[in-house]
């Protein structure tokens, strides 16, 4: 829900690899490199359930950082813990749009994922005092773009899918998802890496330029008097 996450990735992926090379001395080059490959394996497989999450980054810092560098593995992965819940802090002008719907509407959120890693991102950024249910595909035999994962949030919060609406910035599981659902309503956000609809992509019912613009969709774009809403934080495993 609040940006895309290709740009976060892009954004803390710099700041570690300029920290790399200025706090160790790392090449420049190669600092760009290990933390791409990171990032690559993190997206790979960012759980491992023989192994705490700890254990499994710091494998995972140590390959990327290679044998030269993987004394520094514990070092980087905190560091790099530290600036990914940094860049994902919900922004204050969410944070207060979430109070304002949760006064009137019932919130959910569904997010694709292995559990530990979604449950560790759900807490840390302590979204469960703003949803009234949520939940991990990873905790589900079904994940989105699957109909029942929508259908299991509207069971859960005793509303039918043609009162709910769908917001989240991926067509191909958060839009699809909620048409495949019979939802009342799909909302897109676009990203920087998808800014525009093509004729040939899925339609939603609804675009906005920013999550926040919800409010304004909500009190002036439907004429439902009880309407709930069904979120995405767009988070698939990241």
């Amino acid at each position: 829900m609040l940006t895309s996450n290709n740009h976060l990735s892009k954004a803390f992926r710099v700041e570690l690899a300029e920290e790399l090379t200025q706090d160790y001395g790392i090449p420049e080059d190669l600092s760009v490199k290990i933390t791409t490959t990171y990032l690559k394996l993190f997206r790979k497989c960012p759980d491992n359930t023989i192994y705490t999450l700890d254990t499994w980054r710091m494998t995972l810092w140590s390959k990327a950082l290679g044998e030269k560098y993987s004394y520094l593995a514990r070092k980087i992965y905190e560091r790099w813990l530290y600036l990914r819940y940094y860049y994902l802090t919900l922004a204050s002008d969410i944070v207060c749009m979430l109070r304002q719907l949760r006064v009137k509407y019932l919130l959910g959120l569904i997010t694709n994922g292995p559990s530990n890693a979604q449950w560790e991102k759900i807490r840390k950024l302590s979204l469960e005092q703003y949803f009234d249910v949520i939940l991990v595909s990873g905790d589900l035999p079904w994940e989105k773009p699957e109909s029942e994962i929508f259908r299991k949030a509207c069971r859960v919060l005793n509303v039918k899918p043609d009162n709910c609406a769908m917001i989240g910035d991926k067509l191909e599981t958060d839009i699809l998802g909620g048409i495949k659902a019979n939802l009342g309503y799909t909302i897109w956000i676009p990203t920087l890496d998808k800014p525009s609809l093509l004729k040939r992509d899925l339609q939603p019912n609804f675009i906005i330029k920013h999550v926040t613009d919800l409010l304004s969709i909500l009190n002036e774009g439907l004429d439902v008097s009880e309407f709930e809403d069904s979120s995405s934080n767009a988070s698939d495993g990241s």
